[in-house]
């Protein structure tokens, strides 16, 4: 349990709050407008949203992912043991051999250099998940000592009346909170894209790359006979 699950029910409870205020109306001009109308969501179910993604299984993904290149290296270990037989039929069969090397595991766009991709993309994505969860567990830290969170709570107490529009009490303090709140998941799902973008180039299909001209001299080697 990480700081951000401790905080997720006295959290939610607020923002609970904060989001029946709102629903009632939000000031004109507002900061928080442009949040939510980026995000589609108000706070509470933007925070609930994210309380479903850990880093640990990013992580462990990344793990399974470099245990797979083990393989690889086995199947490529294979293919350099010497050939003990000569002429067309070995040298086409050599040239096969060489390229399916360099499709195993050759630079970055061989299938090891994707694996690898892969799971440091993994790692990328559980370190942001992480960090993400760290900065709203701040947040919500803050907010909850606030003088906004006890305006928010006086106002929606049982039994007082809600009153209709933006200019209710504690409205403008729900605002303030939700705008806080949007605005830390705003930055990370820029984030996210930001990743995505920088990975994308790494995480593309590995293509096989032919011998020579792209034609397969072993093919050529058993049309003619060994």
């Amino acid at each position: 349990m990480d700081p951000l699950d401790r905080l997720a029910e006295p959290g939610l409870d607020l923002l609970r709050r904060v989001d029946t205020l709102l629903a009632a109306g939000v000031p004109e001009g507002h900061q928080v407008w442009p949040l939510l109308r980026r995000m589609q969501v108000l706070s509470g179910d933007a925070v609930r949203g994210f309380l479903d993604l850990h880093p640990a299984p990013l992580a462990s993904a990344g793990h399974a992912v470099r245990r797979l290149v083990r393989g690889y290296d086995d199947v490529s270990a294979a293919l350099t043991d010497p050939v003990l037989w000569s002429g067309p039929a070995a040298s086409a069969y050599g040239q096969e051999r060489a390229a399916l090397l360099r499709h195993l595991d050759e630079g970055p766009e061989s299938l090891v250099g994707r694996l690898e991709s892969t799971a440091g993309y993994a790692d990328a994505l559980a370190d942001w998940v992480d960090g993400t969860r760290l900065a709203l567990a701040r947040t919500l830290a803050d907010i909850l000592r606030s003088a906004e969170a006890v305006a928010v709570v006086a106002a929606t107490a049982t039994g007082t009346p809600l009153r209709p529009g933006p200019v209710g009490p504690g409205v403008a303090d729900a605002a303030e909170i939700a705008a806080r709140v949007l605005a830390v998941l705003c930055v990370a799902y820029d984030g996210a894209e930001t990743l995505l973008r920088q990975w994308a180039p790494s995480l593309a299909e590995s293509a096989w790359r032919p011998p020579m001209d792209g034609r397969s001299r072993y093919d050529q080697a058993t049309r003619v006979g060994w």
